[in-house]
């Protein structure tokens, strides 16, 4: 049951309602706090954009499994089939949290946006905050969980002459598999998971040639190591001082990293778990080393500008690919919700993230504006417990 406001405004209008917890983002993120709250028998409405839970899960390319092993992977109370394997993939990502939302008994309002989130002046029972929807509602609460995910809205750089570019240009986002660019020369910009993963599948659907346009170098990882994931690693280095780790990571690196130094990639530097804190973790390797080994996927020069149905690359290289794929990341775009509440920092991200509640906004809260070392899935699930419990602790109401 919703918690609901006691009275109706003097007028005779209705009331707005009044809810324990609305929790913005209907993604891991947010069903992890809900299914947390549930739990701990508080009620949360969980609102979303989207028209399913798990929107981003469901567009995000064809050949894509989690990087992290199903154990590791789950959320609160309700953990990942077996029947899913361990790499879970994407497809059943979307499944798992589709049965995730039923088995809690989510509450949910799919198909409308959250547009602002404001303090509200005095005490309850109008609740502390506002949360005004797209559709032009409003809905009071005690406390708001922000989980629209450090991967929200896609960076697309302004590179020279990109209006003009005469081949196809496509985000990351919208590519799904490289069926339809067989017999076809690509090039791929970023090297990251993203853009490492989907210039191997695009070596794999045989296109004529594929490129991939190197900035910086990154750190590659084999998925599993004589069967212990990557992962562990990332478990155990969580907590100790950044410097210490790309020391010792820089010790390993000669043993673990791959050296295609002779195939046009150069070393990463020692700074492993610096660039992870940066938000830019180390890729897993699911083929491309053997990709570039071949041949089939080979490193050039960043990207400088488009001109015409050319690229210009930062050595001077000219290349005319059919398509290029920017795999350059995306931002949190918070700042329509709260940027004008002062809790945002470097970058657009939360300036406190977690249950650590802000002292300026109690009842504000945020998951998922990390990328952690130590794996995504298994911090919100962590986070989604501390917020639940300082929630609960606080006095939201339960479900009746």
């Amino acid at each position: 049951m919703r918690h609901e406001a006691g009275s109706e405004p003097a007028d005779g209008s209705a009331a707005e309602p009044v809810e324990a917890v609305v929790v913005v983002g209907a993604g891991p993120g947010g069903l992890a706090v809900a299914g947390a709250l549930r739990a701990r028998d508080v009620d949360a409405l969980v609102v979303d954009a989207a028209p399913g839970v798990g929107d981003r899960w469901r567009t995000h390319y064809d050949r894509l499994h989690l990087h992290t092993p199903r154990r590791w992977s789950s959320l609160p109370g309700y953990p990942i089939p077996r029947r899913y394997g361990r790499w879970v993939a994407r497809a059943d990502v979307v499944r798992y949290l589709e049965e995730y939302a039923a088995h809690h008994r989510l509450r949910l309002r799919l198909g409308v946006a959250v547009r602002r989130i404001d303090p509200v002046d005095g005490d309850a029972p109008a609740g502390r905050w506002r949360v005004t929807l797209a559709d032009g509602a409003t809905v009071h609460a005690h406390d708001v969980v922000v989980a629209t995910g450090y991967n929200h809205t896609p960076v697309m750089p302004d590179w020279p002459g990109r209006d003009a570019f005469t081949g196809q240009l496509l985000h990351a986002r919208d590519y799904r598999n490289g069926a339809p660019w067989a017999g076809r020369d690509v090039l791929v910009v970023g090297t990251g998971n993203t853009g490492t993963e989907i210039a191997t599948d695009l070596a794999e659907h045989g296109a004529a040639e594929v490129r991939l346009s190197v900035r910086t170098p990154p750190h590659i990882l084999a998925r599993d190591r004589f069967g212990v994931p990557a992962q562990a690693t990332g478990i155990a280095v969580r907590r100790l001082p950044p410097r210490l780790v790309d020391r010792l990571a820089g010790v390993l690196a000669a043993v673990q990293e791959p050296d295609l130094g002779d195939y046009g990639m150069p070393r990463a530097g020692r700074d492993l778990y610096t660039r992870t804190l940066e938000g830019r973790v180390p890729v897993q390797d699911v083929g491309i080393v053997d990709a570039i080994r071949s041949g089939r996927v080979r490193p050039v020069a960043a990207l400088e500008s488009f001109d015409g149905d050319e690229v210009v690359l930062t050595d001077g290289t000219r290349l005319r690919p059919a398509l290029v794929v920017a795999a350059t990341g995306y931002r949190a775009a918070l700042e329509p919700l709260v940027g004008h509440l002062g809790v945002l920092g470097e970058r657009g991200l939360p300036t406190v993230r977690g249950a650590r509640r802000p002292e300026a906004r109690p009842g504000l809260w945020f998951t998922g504006f990390t990328n952690p070392i130590s794996g995504m899935l298994r911090e919100l699930a962590i986070d989604a417990g501390r917020i639940a419990a300082a929630v609960s602790a606080g006095g939201a109401r339960p479900r009746g």
